[in-house]
């Protein structure tokens, strides 16, 4: 089942390289890209692809209903503003406001049932922060304007390997005091049941990587891996989850262990998200699950050095874009009146 409905591109950093891999993506439309809105002020947009030798035909939309027509003859983009000047690479505050409003219009598109799915380009979050932006990055500001009771789980997602971090944006040293039973378990069952609805993985096998080097060897380098890794596992398995671990970390990653499950659970950031992009750096695609609306974004920064000179390399919002729509459609499929019927 294909979407019908187009998907909601954000513009990311406007000093980054967003309108850039937006407009190098839709010159491959052809190519099994799904069509899309990119939400940023024409004018601007416009004038950068100029700027860089890009022939890419604009087209103003009122809304998502407009763009799924005119997508194969033109990008199209509904306009956004921005109150200072395009200058690539150099990020100014005074448009951080309007980058959280760009999150909020996508988001607002899909739950009004008028776009499929919300792309992320990504965010300058020093600069955000400086505008009074109060979430540690995107995962935590589309929980929040997902409502209460949301939880966001952060998943990473390539060809090669599948990862998600029990603790995302937080300093290393405080993992050891975040980490607990019962946030690993929650994760735990909420990457299962995205698997399984978003990804059409059936019974999805987790592999659980220890907090601490060889997982601890047996609390000889500290008992987090048996008094809390291992009770989450446990009750992961409980509950019907395929769940192994806790694992050493330094021998989950090779070709032959990565066979023997569909999502690798890190308890800290960088112990997931380096062996990913060492593995396909332009292929990552980070999405936020947990969430009512499908969200994916490229697993990338905003690429400042490279803003404005056309290099940037567009193959990760090209597997955003591709994600997005396969979730959208099995949501849709799933939502549909005779889903489940039997003949």
């Amino acid at each position: 089942m294909a979407i019908t409905l187009p998907l909601a591109l954000t513009p990311g950093e406007p000093a980054g390289v967003g309108c850039e891999l937006a407009a190098d993506t839709w010159l491959q439309r052809g190519e099994r890209i799904p069509p899309f809105l990119l939400i940023d002020d024409p004018d601007r947009v416009a004038a950068r692809l100029r700027s860089i030798g890009r022939d890419v035909p604009i087209r103003i939309v009122d809304g998502p209903e407009d763009a799924a027509d005119r997508f194969s003859e033109a990008l199209p983009v509904l306009p956004h503003e921005f109150p200072a000047a395009d200058r690539p690479g150099a990020p100014d505050p005074a448009n951080g406001r309007s980058v959280a409003e760009a999150i909020e219009r996508a988001v607002a598109l899909v739950r009004a049932g008028r776009a499929a799915a919300v792309v992320t380009n990504p965010i300058q979050k020093e600069t955000l922060y400086q505008a009074g932006f109060a979430f540690p990055g995107h995962t935590e500001f589309l929980a929040h304007l997902a409502g209460p009771g949301v939880t966001p789980v952060m998943l990473l997602a390539s060809l090669a390997l599948r990862v998600v971090p029990v603790t995302i944006h937080i300093p290393l040293a405080e993992v050891p005091r975040r980490l607990t039973t019962a946030g690993i378990v929650e994760v735990g069952r909420i990457t299962a049941a995205a698997l399984e609805r978003d990804f059409g993985v059936v019974r999805p096998r987790l592999a659980v990587a220890g907090l601490n080097p060889h997982a601890g060897e047996g609390g000889a380098l500290g008992r987090e891996d048996i008094d809390v890794v291992a009770p989450a596992v446990a009750a992961l398995r409980a509950e019907g989850i395929d769940a192994v671990g806790p694992l050493p970390a330094d021998t989950m990653f090779h070709a032959e262990a990565r066979a023997g499950y569909d999502v690798a659970l890190g308890m800290y950031h960088d112990q997931v998200l380096v062996p990913l992009k060492t593995l396909d750096f332009w292929g990552g695609v980070n999405v936020t699950l947990g969430l009512p609306f499908v969200r994916t974004s490229p697993d990338h920064g905003t690429a400042l050095a490279l803003a404005g000179t056309g290099r940037a390399r567009p193959d990760s919002l090209v597997a955003a874009l591709r994600l997005a729509a396969d979730m959208a459609a099995r949501r849709a499929a799933a939502a549909a009146p005779d889903a489940g019927a039997t003949a």
